[in-house]
């Protein structure tokens, strides 16, 4: 697989062998890196677990797992260590310690996040800067 927004990977079912168990709710990033760790999954019991993003084959279609015991029970642990996509979402980017725009979205090419959507706003619309030398600020704590 090519690259794929963050926003079009969480509108994919996850998968096994053709059977759905649930559908990603966030994405939590390592962003002194810029690397994907896992989806938070909301699961068709109603319950959210951990799929580790090496645990995973994410294409076009779905977010393929070969099994269910790559959910794990403990998403508050992975919360803990990585940082939350929606809570980064609207916050402000900053690159070369100025202000560069607000995050719209994250472009993903396999486990590392290679850019930035930004909204600039005005005339400047929306473009796409390296996650490489950038810093988000945040515009929530968490995400539910």
């Amino acid at each position: 697989m090519g690259s794929l927004s963050a926003s079009a990977a969480l509108h994919l079912p996850v998968r096994m062998r053709g059977i759905q168990l649930g559908r990603p709710v966030d994405l939590l990033l390592e962003t002194d890196t810029w690397h994907a760790i896992g989806y938070v999954v909301l699961c068709g019991d109603e319950s959210q677990r951990f799929l580790p993003l090496a645990a995973s084959q994410t294409t076009d279609e779905e977010i393929r797992v070969a099994s269910a015991l790559m959910l794990l029970e403990d998403v508050g642990f992975y919360r803990t260590r990585g940082t939350s996509y929606r809570s980064l979402l609207g916050g402000q980017v900053h690159r070369r310690g100025r202000p560069a725009g607000r995050l719209r979205d994250l472009v993903l090419a396999g486990g590392e996040i290679t850019e930035l959507e930004l909204d600039r706003g005005g005339a400047a619309g929306i473009v796409r800067v390296p996650a490489s030398g950038s810093i988000v600020v945040p515009s929530r704590a968490t995400a539910a």
